[in-house]
């Protein structure tokens, strides 16, 4: 008997032992959910596929998707919404191209911000005192000082922090400005016509502009800008835009004809002729659902949606048919009298020997 209890007491130590574990573990390692993108479960292994880990408050999940995706996309695919003042790091749409990828989410919460008499409530995912003043439209002046009033601790307690702000009659103020980012796009001839990649996202510059600032009883009437240096350089935007390799040789006014190749998806081959006229266009607009056209910056007429106006054999591309264009995706507007001869000839419209804006 004696035996037994010491066995059943050493059991139940054990069992107690291994409780606490499994509930340390629980507490100090917030659960991790993996799931192949877009599924509820994992599945095997792809070739070419990355993971990314997205740290989301007190969660933690694993996707596994292929390279290329967009953080926007990840978190889209795993029904992740998010609010405006939410911030997501690194930005939605910065591009996922290696493996163990992490992806964090700031969830914005309340917070009141103190100017003398004047308080003001904001939602921000922010820590920073200057932000968080500059995000409830409160100007904060070079000397000022900011002092957050409550329990730092305010995420655990539910109480909003207070942050107040303490003049010193600042004579200078520190703006940060965004600046734009350009956007370029590149033609890939292995990609469908039509089909966008993006290639490279696009990021915002800041510049800091620091500002003399003039008062009237305590009241600022004006500002002269005394310094200026930028910050961070912008990030062009770089998209892919599938073409055919017909563009590769596109017609030209010296050309006056041009001829290539084009293999229909049975193995079949046409030649085609291309050669253009300038003509008022309005007049056969209205047969695609209307609109006007304009010239585009090479001289080429293009429909509302971007399409080059084109004049076909409409027996065999009827009209409002997208068709392929050695200037680009055309859409079939007209016809002439050049069919009778060469059926599969396209005349497309352009503004090159008129030049008159129409």
């Amino acid at each position: 008997m004696r035996l037994t209890k010491k066995f059943d007491y050493a059991l139940i130590i054990l069992m107690l032992a291994l409780t606490s574990l499994v509930f340390l573990e629980t507490v100090y390692n917030p659960p991790i959910k993996t799931f192949a993108e877009g599924e509820e479960s994992a599945v095997t292994t792809i070739k070419e596929s990355v993971y990314a880990t997205i740290y989301d408050g007190g969660s933690r999940t694993i996707v596994k998707t292929t390279p290329g995706k967009t953080v926007r996309e990840i978190l889209d695919k795993m029904s992740i919404k998010l609010e405006a003042t939410d911030i997501v790091e690194p930005g939605l749409d910065s591009i996922i191209d290696s493996d163990n990828y992490y992806i964090n989410v700031y969830r914005s919460y309340p917070a009141v911000v103190k100017d003398g008499n004047i308080e003001k409530y904001i939602m921000t995912a922010s820590f920073d005192p200057k932000t968080i003043a500059k995000d409830a439209g409160i100007v904060v002046y070079d000397g000022d000082e900011i002092t957050a009033l409550t329990d730092n601790r305010f995420m655990e307690i539910g109480v909003a922090p207070v942050y107040q702000i303490t003049r010193h009659g600042g004579l200078t103020v520190t703006v940060e400005e965004e600046i734009p980012f350009t956007e370029t796009k590149v033609k890939n001839y292995d990609m469908a016509p039509g089909e966008m990649l993006l290639k490279q996202p696009g990021e915002l510059g800041t510049r800091e502009l620091i500002y003399k600032v003039f008062y009237v009883d305590g009241v600022e009437v004006s500002r002269e800008l005394i310094s200026e240096r930028v910050v961070k350089e912008p990030v062009e935007k770089i998209v892919a835009v599938g073409a055919s390799k017909i563009e590769q040789k596109p017609l030209t006014m010296a050309m006056g004809r041009n001829y290539y190749t084009v293999t229909r998806p049975d193995g079949t081959t046409i030649e085609r002729q291309e050669t253009f006229y300038d003509l008022n266009m309005s007049g056969v607009m209205g047969f695609c659902g209307g609109g006007g056209y304009s010239i585009r910056e090479d001289g080429v007429k293009i429909d509302q949606d971007g399409y080059v106006i084109v004049a076909a054999d409409l027996s065999r591309y009827p009209r409002c048919s997208i068709v392929e264009t050695s200037l680009g995706l055309g859409k079939v507007y007209d016809t002439g009298t050049f069919v009778a001869k060469n059926p599969e000839q396209f005349d497309i419209a352009t503004d090159w020997t008129n030049r008159n804006g129409n």
